[in-house]
């Protein structure tokens, strides 16, 4: 009994033993888990801030030990002048060096280039005098490249897609005698030169029109077309090597023509017009005709609907009477383009894909063709100049979907007054510059110096022109672009002897248009002025741009 209560006592000691046994293991253990863990953590930590200090390292030694490329500066005014020369009528604005500023291409012709590359004709096996091509930068001047091209220079359009080589960009020169040139954009290299009988006393159309890949070698192809009295013969190039694809096609017309060309889904369409007379050819008949094949391709198709307007003998396209034919624009619709046709009398606008009026408006003796920008915001407008008197002319704003009059001007102007340039601006509207020679009602006496004027205006103030500038010089091309996004916004003019006269010194100068913006002139158009003269040049200098795409 004894040993049994005995036992019976003891056996309870001995299970809160292992019990007291067992949590101070498990103690044990969390204790040394525990210490583990914070030395894994401490490890971790470190790590952390190993790494953190290390991407500093790298970050700061690019920062500073490797220096990032420097982005030249933008010159605000440019100059560059070419002596014993004569200019040609061209000015392209394009990204030769792709730096993502605009660069300006121009045409001259002397016996040497610029002393920044040491050209002469005689470098291609041209006599002097030859037509030198020039690509010169936008951001301060300085000569890309200059080729001697062409004994002389009829024509000439750059920043054509694919020509000799597929993504390349290139120009295309028609010279004299004749010969196609193709210049590489980026460098100025000849990628083709082809010799083409255009015929005796001719004259290129333009522009060229490039083609969908006729010959399946993968580079888009190209139409030139060569008027000679009262025909005009059409050529197909290879946009790879400028051979002639097939034969010389021939068109039968009744005066000097032009064309325009539309852009019908599938189709395209050829519009040439004479002074009394307008034609119409698919793309598929000058394909047909000149090959001798018939087209293949999707988009070398006919549309129905123009089909049924045209003439298939005499090709003539029937609109509605209109007396005679200034010149054809293109103008863009909601849905599809349209056509401007302008005569001596009036401006009509044709729905292109059904032919029918869509308004008209009175327009005397127009000057040039138009140009489009924006009065109302992303509303499309047409200007248009026309000849109200001798050395007289009106400027006006018209909205391309009513034909509606919404702001008009009238300047002296001479012969050759340079054709006038829209700037998209921010607002989604455009600054507008213009050039003649603004009288104020009641002051009609003209100064005996042939002055030329540049005006600024923006729809914002509607009674306001700026000056901007005035010369004497002969100008013979005028550009504006905006050479840097957003606010870069220049123009460029090309002054000197023309082609044709006798050489002497060329100049090329790009100007910063808030440059001439902070120093110009206030006319106040009515006699109202709202703000003072220097709030709105401050407001007008602040205005930014934009590109359209």
């Amino acid at each position: 009994m004894d040993n049994k209560d005995s036992e019976a006592e003891i056996h309870p000691l001995k299970t809160e033993d292992v019990k007291a046994q067992e949590i101070h293991e498990n103690s044990v253990e969390r204790r040394i888990l525990s210490k583990q863990s914070s030395r894994l953590s401490r490890w971790r930590t470190a790590a952390f801030f190993i790494s953190l200090f290390l991407c500093l390292i790298i970050v700061f030694a690019f920062s500073f030990i490797i220096p990032c490329p420097e982005r030249p500066v933008s010159e605000r005014t440019w100059f560059r002048h070419y002596n014993d020369a004569v200019a040609y009528q061209f000015l392209a604005i394009e990204d030769v060096n792709e730096d993502k500023v605009q660069d300006v291409l121009f045409a001259f012709k002397a016996n040497n280039g610029s002393s920044s590359f040491n050209t002469s004709c005689l470098d291609e096996g041209l006599p002097s005098p030859c037509a030198f091509v020039a690509a010169v930068s936008g951001t301060n001047g300085r000569a890309l490249w200059e080729r001697p091209a062409a004994e002389d220079l009829e024509w000439m359009e750059c920043g054509i897609q694919q020509l000799g080589v597929a993504g390349a960009q290139g120009c295309l020169l028609v010279g004299r005698p004749t010969a196609l040139t193709a210049l590489d954009l980026r460098t100025g290299e000849v990628q083709w030169r082809q010799s083409s009988d255009f015929g005796a006393n001719y004259t290129v159309l333009t522009p060229v029109s490039v083609i969908p890949d006729v010959d399946g070698d993968g580079i888009q192809d190209l139409i030139i077309f060569a008027a000679t009295g009262n025909k005009i013969k059409t050529f197909i190039h290879s946009g790879r090597d400028g051979k002639q694809l097939g034969s010389t096609g021939s068109l039968t017309v009744d005066g000097r023509a032009q064309y325009i060309r539309l852009d019908l889904g599938s189709s395209s369409y050829f519009l040439f017009y004479t002074e009394n007379s307008l034609y119409a050819y698919s793309l598929k008949d000058l394909y047909s005709a000149a090959t001798g094949m018939e087209a293949k391709l999707p988009s070398l198709g006919q549309d129905p609907e123009w089909e049924k307007s045209i003439d298939h003998t005499t090709h003539h396209l029937s609109l509605p009477s209109f007396g005679d034919f200034r010149y054809l624009a293109r103008i863009p619709g909601k849905t599809h383009e349209n056509i401007l046709v302008v005569n001596s009398e009036m401006a009509t606008l044709i729905n292109a894909q059904n032919l029918q009026t869509l308004w008209t408006l009175n327009v005397s003796r127009a000057l040039r063709e138009s140009l489009l920008g924006y009065y109302k915001p992303d509303v499309l407008g047409i200007v248009l100049e026309s000849e109200i008197g001798p050395n007289r002319k009106k400027v006006m704003i018209v909205e391309s979907g009513s034909g509606v009059v919404q702001w008009d001007l009238k300047l002296n102007s001479g012969a050759e007054s340079p054709s006038p340039a829209t700037l998209s601006t921010a607002d989604h509207r455009s600054a507008f510059l213009i050039w003649g020679d603004y009288q104020e009602p009641g002051n009609e006496t003209r100064s005996r110096a042939p002055f030329q004027k540049l005006y600024l205006f923006h729809p914002s103030y509607t009674n306001v022109l700026l000056e901007l500038r005035n010369t004497t010089d002969q100008i013979i091309a005028f550009s504006a672009a905006l050479f840097e996004r957003p606010r870069h916004a220049c123009y460029v003019l090309l002054r000197g002897p023309r082609a044709g006269t006798e050489p002497g010194t060329v100049s090329l100068m790009k100007r910063k248009l808030k440059e001439d913006v902070s120093e110009s002139k206030v006319i106040w158009l009515s006699q109202v002025a709202v703000d003072s003269e220097q709030y709105v040049r401050d407001r007008l200098y602040r205005m930014r741009f934009q590109s359209r795409v």
